[in-house]
């Protein structure tokens, strides 16, 4: 049979072909652009002119009912994924991107655990010898000053008490201002956790004394441990350095060293001098703030820096023992 002749139907036989193709294309949600295109392209090749021979096969045999008509249509696998995939919400791919980023960041930064024994300890303990009395008796002089004019000129209630408060207001001011002009600040504490630990059972009662007056308010003082430093520099003596060229105190430092023992590191400025200066010294450390006291002497971190370490040979068992 010609298949020419199959296709020479009534218009209206094509019509409902037409409608039947359209309703059944209608059914499934094909995807936009070349993905549609695709598909209908394979629509035309492989289901409508098998279809016209089933039906003529299907009207002959009697099995034919338009009621039950369905027109296959053939989509893809990958499309079906690539479909349900489109079809996630937005804001769940920012979601899950989001917490598969953080977790990646997570897995490669490495772990910031701080070591126990150098995790420094803030030395926040309230004392008087903290306490700058050249600022407390300026500033109750000048207030007491301020508030007793007001009252005697009668700007400010409390005139019968103005004389007391200017009598006692004015030396007040004067004894502040003077201890704050011989007032010499305390110098930095970096303590060591393991250091503190040790240091009531392996610091020498000097290197107490050294920490509690370098770490604390002083008046009258030219700088810190200006009594030992002019005993071991000798300012103005033979072999000795000028008074100018003194090292400074600048910080203190408790560590503890490789072997176990408590040290106390004082870090000095001093610009015109070497190390050499501080080596040919390193004696005179020892037994200055001896006894059971080794000193040893280094370059500082930076230009102009040098540290004498005194190091504890008092051990932790000869005390408890």
């Amino acid at each position: 049979m010609n298949i020419w002749t199959g296709l020479r139907k009534p218009k209206s036989e094509w019509r409902e072909i037409v409608a039947i193709v359209f309703a059944s294309a209608s059914h499934y949600s094909l995807p936009t652009g070349t993905q549609r295109r695709g598909e209908m392209g394979s629509l035309s090749a492989t289901t409508v002119l098998p279809f016209h021979l089933r039906r003529q096969n299907n009207q002959r045999s009697g099995l034919y009912d338009r009621r039950h008509e369905n027109l296959p249509v053939v989509v893809s696998s990958s499309q079906i994924t690539q479909k349900r995939w489109l079809n996630v919400p937005e804001t769940k791919l920012k979601r899950e991107t989001l917490r598969l980023g953080f977790v990646a960041r997570a897995a490669d930064s490495p772990p910031s655990m701080a070591s126990g024994d150098k995790t420094l300890i803030p030395d926040d303990e309230f004392t008087l010898a903290k306490i700058s009395f050249g600022v407390i008796g300026l500033g109750l002089g000048v207030s007491l000053l301020s508030y007793g004019f007001g009252a005697y000129f009668n700007i400010l209630p409390g005139s019968e008490w103005s004389a007391i408060m200017l009598t006692y207001g004015f030396p007040l001011a004067i004894i502040g201002m003077a201890l704050k002009y011989a007032e010499l600040k305390p110098v930095p504490c970096l303590s060591y956790a393991d250091a503190v630990k040790l240091r009531e059972s392996s610091a020498t009662p000097i290197l107490t004394q050294v920490r509690n007056d370098v770490t604390r308010y002083r008046y009258g003082d030219e700088q810190h441990l200006e009594e030992a430093l002019k005993r071991i520099f000798q300012y103005g003596l033979g072999g000795g350095i000028p008074r100018r060229s003194a090292p400074t105190l600048t910080m203190i430092k408790e560590e503890v060293l490789t072997d176990g023992r408590y040290c106390l590191v004082l870090v000095f400025e001093a610009k015109a001098l070497e190390l050499s200066d501080f080596e040919k010294r390193q004696a005179k450390f020892t037994s200055f703030f001896g006894p059971n006291i080794t000193a040893e002497v280094g370059k500082g971190e930076s230009e102009n820096l040098y540290e004498v370490r005194l190091i504890s040979n008092v051990s932790a068992s000869s005390t408890t023992s």
